[in-house]
């Protein structure tokens, strides 16, 4: 069974534009530097030709993964855009964590827009998982590789 990946309305339009343009104008593009290169002669030795096929192949790699996240994705709809009484996808979150004392901002996002490093983190994450269906005032504990972190739901906002 193929992985069902769950997208923002924005994020499923940004890859099918994605795809249209690699379709169209990148897939030209590619064609011409093979035509240029084959111009050159000997393939066995044509370094240009090498390069060519290569980023031919990233392309159909990116239009065929592109392709299987469209083909087997689940827009979310948000049904619930007011409520904000428990964490959803979409939701922009303040956790304290407990050991340092620290408020952290985070948004629960799909695994496809997620990007930890900018505070969006995946709803497939243990922290994702851990913080779904959670409440303003509930302790959140995720096991990590480092041990058990501990953290408070302290606010909750539709992203």
């Amino acid at each position: 069974m193929a992985k069902e990946y769950k997208l923002s309305p924005e994020r499923f339009e940004a890859l099918k534009e994605e795809l249209n343009y690699l379709k169209t104008v990148r897939e030209k593009e590619v064609a011409a530097l093979l035509k240029e290169a084959r111009s050159f002669g000997d393939l066995s030795e044509n370094s240009e030709y090498d390069e060519a096929k290569n980023e031919q192949g990233k392309l159909y790699a990116r239009i065929t993964e592109v392709e299987g996240i469209l083909a087997n994705c689940v827009v979310i709809e948000d049904d619930h855009a007011d409520d904000t009484s428990m964490v959803r996808l979409g939701c922009r979150i303040w956790v304290l964590d407990k050991e340092f004392e620290e408020e952290e901002e985070y948004e629960v996002v799909g695994s496809q827009e997620a990007d930890p490093m900018n505070g969006r983190i995946s709803d497939d994450s243990p922290f994702g998982k851990a913080l779904l269906g959670k409440r303003v005032g509930d302790d959140v504990d995720v096991d990590a590789p480092a041990g058990t972190l501990h953290y408070r739901v302290l606010k909750i906002e539709r992203a």
